[in-house]
């Protein structure tokens, strides 16, 4: 054997032997040439395996097969509605109100696909920061006394400004909720917030509305850090008018509202004393804890005291004009307003609330002027209700102390400073239109105070659109003249006299007034979204929330 022999035959180390070396006396097979074009596919069925028919009989297994039982002969009529499905067109030179609430009037399927106006992270919007931030500024807008369908509108405007398309807003009186469902297929997420606690700030309710306006515009980058600090910075704000002022405010309004039913100078000092004792007197029972009923009732029996003293002593000036202007700084016309309006929009819960409440703000006013009342009776007052019935032909004053009720009344609203003459301005147009209607054309007070609030709903849509802004700022203060105050006096009168039919049909007109006024602010206010340019197509196909037919 020789050297090289001998050498092939010794065993080799596993480290010399390669595992990719064929064996001694296994023949190795050439591999395949391939062609340069084939290409293989790691989703290429291997060679041998066949592909594995579906039977006839589980066509309809698959959600993508046509149905054994559908034939095109005989296909079920389209759902397409014959003009056609209407484009929605949301332009961005309206209002975001007017936005939100074309979509919120939409069914969910409708919706378009929103574009999201705030940079968000990489991972999308931290979901529950933006529930959280849509709840408080949902709830600062419910507390200042704006509609449940304006809080719902800034509340989705703010969701889908975030991303947050799929969500659903719910207002109640107390209870904010909102509900957002990332997907078909996932849980939604849904948070709460209570609104215990309601303050009138206009000044503060402006900034909130800035806030939304801001998050809602693309021009404007508000991160969610941003929205938060800005929130806090309009909840840390204190109120512009001291509440010194508010008192002194309280007793002007008191007083222009005497001017109004007739009376002179010295009822007009008069019922100024008595307002600003009763707001002393309902501070004092607040800082005890004492509830709004009882705030109202004490309030009210200052200024009628103050009526009845003057007649006993038999000072010679119209009593029930002192009672009746210390009676207008108490009259609940905000809620009023807020509460018919919510009714008027399909959100009867809260609209039952709100008319409730004031319901209860009116017992107590009742309660309070009652008890005042059957005691002056008692020591001899002689309250003629007929006195304040005479209409004095001073129309220059009484317009001058319509625009002085209107600009105190825009006091205790704590309204800002920039709104309080264009408010003004507007209560001496309401009762200007409202004087001539009723003493000029003999009209009846129903009629002439629709006509007069329908004005002033009208004017205060136009100016928030103008400033992009709540209306409430430009018409709450505005329809302080319209004020049912003389009706509810007389009716409290006669049923202390003990004449309660004609007590009855006082307070009856009282009422009818102060639909009046309700039904007149928000008709003005749709009459003006009618005639303007809205979101979509012709005002027209305008989506109403619309709950029912009535059968």
């Amino acid at each position: 054997m020789t050297e090289p022999e001998a050498e092939d035959r010794k065993p080799q180390s596993d480290e010399a032997r390669s595992a990719f070396v064929p064996p001694a006396g296994v023949v190795a097979q050439p591999a395949p040439v391939e062609e340069e074009s084939s290409t293989t596919s790691e989703f290429a069925l291997p060679k041998g395996l066949g592909v594995p028919q579906v039977p006839a009989t589980d066509s309809e297994g698959s959600a993508f097969s046509m149905p054994r039982t559908y034939s095109a002969k005989h296909a079920p009529p389209a759902f397409t509605p014959p003009a056609g499905i209407p484009r929605v067109d949301l332009t961005k030179d309206v209002p975001w109100q007017d936005r939100m609430r074309t979509m919120l009037r939409m069914p969910v399927a409708e919706r378009p696909v929103p574009e999201t106006v705030q940079k968000t992270e990489d991972e999308g919007p931290a979901v529950p920061r933006v529930l959280d931030l849509t709840l408080r500024i949902g709830e600062l807008l419910l507390a200042g006394g704006e509609g449940a369908e304006d809080v719902e509108a800034a509340m989705f405007a703010v969701c889908r400004s975030y991303g947050l398309d799929r969500c659903e807003p719910g207002v109640t009186f107390t209870l904010l909720s909102i509900s957002y469902q990332p997907s078909l297929v996932e849980d939604p997420v849904t948070a709460s917030r209570t609104v215990r606690r309601r303050g009138t700030d206009y000044t503060r309710l402006a900034a909130v509305y800035q806030l939304v306006d801001d998050i809602s515009d693309d021009q404007t980058e508000v991160s969610l850090e941003e929205s938060y600090r800005r929130l806090a910075e309009i909840r840390r704000n204190r109120h512009p008018y001291s509440g010194w002022l508010l008192t002194l405010a309280t007793g002007g309004l008191a007083g222009a509202a005497s001017v109004l039913v007739g009376g002179d100078a010295i009822v007009f000092v008069a019922a100024a004393i008595g307002a600003m004792l009763g707001d002393r007197l309902a501070w004092l029972c607040a800082g005890r804890g004492l509830p709004e009923f009882y705030q109202f009732t004490v309030a009210a029996m200052p200024a009628a005291a103050m009526g009845a003293a003057l007649t006993i002593a038999h000072v010679d000036v119209r009593a029930s004009a002192v009672i009746t202007g210390g009676l207008f700084a108490l009259l609940p016309g905000r809620a009023l307003v807020a509460g018919v309006q919510d009714g008027l929009t399909g959100y009867y819960i809260t609209a039952a609330a709100r008319l409730l409440e004031v319901m209860y703000f009116y017992v107590g006013i009742v309660i309070g002027v009652l008890v005042i009342l059957y005691f002056g009776v008692k020591l001899g007052a002689e309250l003629n209700p007929d006195a304040a019935l005479q209409s004095s032909n001073r129309p220059g004053w009484q317009i001058a102390a319509s625009m002085l009720l209107t600009l105190c009344f825009a006091v205790l609203l704590q309204q800002e400073r920039s709104t309080v003459l264009i408010v003004t301005l507007n209560g001496g147009v309401a009762w200007s239109v409202y004087g001539a209607m009723h003493y000029v054309g003999e009209i009846s007070p129903v009629a002439s105070t629709a006509a007069a609030a329908g004005l002033v709903g009208l004017f205060g849509q136009l100016l928030s659109r103008y400033r992009f802004a709540s209306a409430l700022p430009y018409t709450t203060a505005a329809i302080g003249p319209l004020l049912p105050g003389s009706a509810t006096y007389f009716g409290l009168l006669a049923i202390a006299q003990n004449d309660v039919d004609e007590g009855l049909v006082s307070l009856t007109k009282a009422a009818a007034l102060a639909m009046a006024i309700a039904i007149g602010v928000n008709l003005g206010s749709e009459i003006s979204r009618l005639f303007l340019r809205l979101p979509g197509a012709s005002a027209g196909a305008r989506r109403a929330a619309k709950r029912t037919r009535g059968f």
